[in-house]
Order: C-alpha cells, then sequence, then structure tokens
C-alpha cells in the first residue's frame, strides 16, 4: 500500500523528538560533499532519475540532472528534462491571481460566484460566501483531499469537478479547520479564463513561463505523453520499482498539472527571490509575490531535528515556516509517479528545487533541509536518513500486512453469501455509478464509472469482506466490508490510499 506523502500536501510534520547530530564542519558540504550525498541517496531511495537546482544570490550555484529518464533505458537526465511537478502548480495558480488583483481585474476578497455563478457547497450559506481567497488557502472545511477520489485521474471536466464540489458533504463548518483541498484551486484557476477570456494554461504560458524563459515548461498533462525531453513515472509494486502511466489531471490542472524541468524553474524561483524582477525588467508584480506570502491559515506544527518547534502556516499556494532564524517558503508536489519540492529561503536568497520521477521517496523533502543547515551553519543532522529509517519501516509493515492477507485468502474462506448476490450496480451521490461483476475464478470485479482505464480486483476474505488490489498501484490496496442485512447485499465501503483521498465512500446497492 502507498505511504501518503504529498499530492499535494508538503511533509508538514517530522515527528521528531532526539536525533544524534554530528557536529562537524558545514563549510565545504557545498563544494566538496553535496555530490556524494545526492548519488549516495538516489540509489537508497532506488530513484531511477531526479534534477536538482540550488540558486543563491541571484545565481544558480548547482544545477544537474542524476539518473536516467526511464527504468530499463540508458537516457540520461539533464537539467532541461521534465518532471511533473504536481501541487508546484499552485503557486503558478496564486501568483497569476494575485497579478490580475494587481492589475484590477479582480480582489482576491471577491465572492467566487461573481465570476462562477453555478458554485455552490452543500452547506448553501457557505458557498455563497467563499471567496477567491478562501479558496486558494483550503479553509471550506473539507477534509485534507476530500474529494479526491472522484476527482483525480478521472474523465471530469473541469466544471463537472466544480459542480460536483455542491455534493461533498464537509468535514468541518466552514472556515474553521485547514483542509488541503485540490477541487478548491482548480475552482479559484477557473477565475482566470472568467475575467481575462483566456484559459488558465494559456494565461500562464504567455505571462509566466515565456516572459521568464521556461521554455520546456507545460502546463497540461496531455502534452506529456508526446513532450521531447520527458521522465516516466514511477512506484513500487509489491516491492518492485515500476513505470506507470502519467496520471491525466487536467481536470484539476490548476492545482497540479504542470510539467517542468529544473532549468526552467530556476528562472521561476530566481524571479521570485528578486521580488518579480529579471534584470532590470518587472515581469510579476512585487505585491503580487507579497500576497502570496502572506499567512492565512494555521495548518499545524513541526518539530525539526535540530529541536526548533515552530508553527507551520499556509499563505496562497505556499506553506511558511521558520527554521534556523529563517523564514522559509516552501511546497511539495506529488502525483502519480513523481515527487519534487520547491523552496526559498528570501533573507537568504537562497531557492532549492529536487524533482525526481518515483512517488516513493522522502528524498525530494529531506534534500532541502540538510541543504538548508549546510547554508545556516547548522550541524549535520541527516534527515535523509531520518527518513529513509521511517520508510523501511512502514515499507516493511506493509509488505507483512499484504502477506497476512493474503496467507488469509490462500485459506479459502468462503464468502457469506454467493458471489453472484454481491455483484450489480452501486451509487454514491459523489462518485456516481459502480459496478460489481463475478470473476473467472473465486473472485469479484469492480468497475467506477469515472475511472473508465481502473478497475478493482476483489478476492474473498470470508464472511463479507475482500481484500482489494487497485490496477492502477496508485490506489493501493485495502479491505472493503460489504453491508449485508437479512441476506441480502445493500451496499459496500470503499477506501483508496491515503495519497489520494482519506475520506471513505459507501456505494448503496441498487441493482
Amino acid at each position: 500500500m502507498l505511504k501518503k506523502l504529498s499530492f499535494l500536501l508538503t511533509g508538514m510534520a517530522l515527528f521528531i523528538t532526539s536525533v544524534n547530530a554530528q557536529n562537524v564542519d558545514r563549510s565545504k558540504f557545498m563544494s566538496d560533499s553535496l555530490q556524494a550525498y545526492i548519488n549516495k541517496a538516489l540509489t537508497e531511495w532506488r530513484i531511477p532519475g531526479a534534477a536538482v537546482c540550488i540558486v543563491k544570490d541571484g545565481k544558480v550555484v548547482m544545477m544537474r540532472g542524476y539518473g536516467i529518464k526511464e527504468l530499463g533505458l540508458n537516457d540520461r537526465v539533464d537539467e532541461n528534462t521534465l518532471f511533473m511537478i504536481g501541487s508546484n502548480t499552485k503557486a503558478f495558480t496564486a501568483t497569476a491571481l494575485a497579478t490580475l488583483q494587481t492589475q484590477g481585474k479582480l480582489s482576491l476578497d471577491d465572492k467566487i460566484t461573481k465570476y462562477i455563478p453555478s458554485f455552490k457547497l452543500d452547506n448553501a450559506a457557505a458557498g455563497s460566501m467563499v471567496t477567491i481567497r478562501d479558496l486558494m488557502c483550503h479553509r471550506l472545511g473539507f477534509m485534507t483531499f476530500q474529494g479526491d477520489f472522484t476527482f483525480y485521474n478521472t474523465d471530469l471536466t473541469r466544471e463537472q469537478i466544480i459542480a460536483k464540489m455542491a455534493l461533498v458533504k464537509a468535514k468541518y463548518p466552514f472556515r474553521t479547520k485547514w483542509g488541503y483541498t485540490n477541487s478548491a484551486f482548480l475552482t479559484a484557476g477557473q477565475v482566470i479564463p472568467a475575467v481575462t477570456s483566456r484559459s488558465w494554461e494559456s494565461w500562464l504560458k504567455d505571462y509566466i513561463f515565456a516572459p521568464l524563459g521556461m521554455g520546456n515548461t507545460i502546463a497540461t498533462t496531455k502534452q506529456m505523453p508526446t513532450a521531447f525531453n520527458k521522465t516516466a513515472a514511477h512506484t513500487m509494486v509489491d516491492g518492485r520499482l515500476t513505470a506507470i502511466p502519467y496520471c491525466q489531471i487536467d481536470g484539476l490542472a490548476p492545482a497540479g498539472a504542470i510539467s517542468s524541468s529544473a532549468n526552467d524553474l530556476s528562472k521561476w524561483v530566481l524571479c521570485l527571490l528578486n521580488n518579480g524582477k529579471v534584470g532590470n525588467k518587472q515581469i510579476i508584480p512585487e505585491a503580487a509575490i507579497e500576497a502570496t506570502r502572506e499567512p492565512q491559515d494555521i495548518v499545524g506544527d513541526i518539530t525539526y531535528l535540530n529541536g526548533e518547534k515552530e508553527y507551520q502556516l499556509y499563505g496562497l499556494g505556499w506553506f511558511l515556516t521558520t527554521y534556523a532564524g529563517h523564514r522559509i517558503v516552501m511546497h511539495d508536489g506529488g502525483v502519480n509517479g513523481y515527487l519534487s519540492s520547491v523552496t526559498l529561503v528570501p533573507d537568504e536568497h537562497l531557492g532549492i528545487i529536487v524533482l525526481t520521477n518515483t512517488d516513493q521517496n522522502e528524498f525530494f523533502n529531506a534534500l532541502r533541509w540538510d541543504v538548508m543547515d549546510a547554508y545556516f551553519k547548522q550541524s549535520f543532522h541527516n534527515y535523509n536518513g531520518f527518513y529513509m529509517n521511517k520508510f523501511k519501516a512502514n515499507q516493511a509493515n506493509d509488505l507483512a500486512l499484504d502477506k497476512r492477507r493474503h496467507d488469509t485468502i490462500a485459506m479459502n474462506h468462503p464468502a457469506t453469501l454467493p458471489l453472484s448476490a454481491y455483484a450489480g450496480k452501486y451509487f454514491n451521490e459523489l462518485y456516481g455509478n459502480m459496478t460489481v461483476t463475478v470473476g473467472e475464478t473465486n473472485d469479484l470485479d469492480m468497475r467506477f464509472e469515472h475511472h473508465p482505464k481502473m478497475y478493482a480486483h476483489l478476492q474473498p476474505l470470508g464472511g463479507n469482506r475482500f481484500y482489494v488490489t487497485f490496477s492502477d498501484p496508485i490506489l493501493g490496496k485495502a479491505v472493503f466490508p460489504f453491508m449485508v442485512s437479512n441476506g441480502v447485499v445493500n451496499g459496500v465501503h470503499v477506501k483508496v490510499a491515503d495519497f489520494v483521498e482519506y475520506t471513505p465512500y459507501d456505494f448503496k446497492k441498487v441493482q
């Protein structure tokens, strides 16, 4: 089962109590030790390909590609190779909307219904009050990732996703809790065509990508398969590193669809660290950059390996915190087969970009902290080693659990009812339709309306419980219990991997 990392969520809690830091001279880490550190980490994490860029004081001090674009091939990653950057897209969307505010074309405190009159939430009063700012700082009251099984990597259009948000039963009251909401960022992004008559992707290309010289960057996932210099996506399937198809998330594009390279992102980061200027030319208004970095919500707190405990806040498309006395502006991105991080330290004019083509690593997260330790003259805390130990422990637990469940399947415990009793049509108000059929062996197959290329394979565990393996490994493995009353199947409890959504779905049997 996939470990929850980040589609869209930074590694916000380090869950650390104490670590024996090594008191070493860090002055030569960047020049003498960094490459050995990265190469060792990439081997340990089994990352096929990566790209790393560090900028400091207005210059690129290190930019390099590592490894290969796809497992089994010898095509090497370079500084222009494309990686999907997932939720690092959000800072582009937020910057675009903040720029339009500086131009007087909108206010971030405008109600979303001014631009999308059809927008509604299950809580009608809340839906009528939602502002563009609310959407971009994740305070609708939704639980983190709520609705994403319905919205992420499905065939729904942007308009259909926005309409279905009215069917999400918010976990919390409006504006009372922070909950990371990809569909909210999509909705904010759709304000751009409403005020400019240009699509989100077209506006970004002409007003951010092109002026910054980000010539290789693409805004939509449909472009990735035909891109020239690109990586393949990878994940772990039963302990084996495997190439997987690109996810198709153009329905959520303003929340996570951009693909970019270390070279292109260096231009983005250098511009942001220079208050929006490239040379003497103002590309992004300084006021727009400042607007995205204003704290809006408290996310939680972090305890670092150096013993510090700090709050983590959210701005607009950025997580905000403090480390070793420095203000940190950062975000992570995670989509099928990819994890990335972008980190800004404005007072040090420092930027760190890490791109990887596997969704099973914490290197993308650890490198930024170990690099910051070097620049901030901190002791070496070995964030990479800490994350690796936790990852191995979690992976061992997942594999052991999977083995126990397969051992149970091998005992041939019969289902309570004939398999044909579980077959039929099911419905969930938010998701839509799902169908269960009897397989060729002692099993069931489950197919979902909005995932036309995906199915789930169900094997009996005894009683009314089945062990479920999704054909898309990102969705993980789980136990689905069917609801049965007086010998009649009434529904089934569906849960996908936390990487996609924490919230379970109850499907009612309708035929």
